[in-house]
């Protein structure tokens, strides 16, 4: 966010994401409900490590009585990230999928720490992982 809003002051154009994380959220959510209210015609993937995005989806299906499984309507998080979404939504019945980077190192690797680093700045999101983890490492007696 802010690397973007820096080129977009050195460049002299108003900034073309939104003010904050509560900002992209919200627009992001309201994307989600658009696309479940009109699943019939539109194909949509939830592709977010956002939990409340997920529940978000989970709820309004539920709502308008849409299958867990109906092809229109999907999940996705990135490979070795928010598996408790992953598990959680399959588990219930959901399409879900996971995505997997792939490339030359040096593009790949670029992108993978970029995603990290925004998951746990600006969400927590790596903590939560890492509390999962430590919790089912103990579970196991490892």
């Amino acid at each position: 966010m802010d690397k973007e809003r820096a080129r977009a002051a050195e460049m002299g154009y108003p900034s073309p994401i939104h003010p904050d994380k509560e900002a992209t959220d919200n627009a992001f959510n309201e994307g989600i409900s658009y696309c479940v209210e009109h699943y019939e015609t539109i194909a949509s993937c939830c592709a977010s490590h956002n939990e409340i995005s997920n529940t978000n989806q989970a709820l309004l299906m539920a709502k308008y009585q849409i299958e867990k499984d109906h092809k229109h309507l999907n999940f996705c998080q990135l490979f070795g990230m928010s598996d408790n979404i992953t598990f959680n939504l399959a588990n219930a019945g959901y399409n879900v999928a996971k995505y997997v980077v792939y490339g030359p190192i040096k593009e790949v690797i670029p992108y993978l720490i970029r995603r990290t680093e925004e998951n746990s700045s600006v969400t927590g999101e790596m903590s939560r992982e890492l509390k999962y983890i430590s919790k089912e490492i103990k579970r196991r007696g490892l």
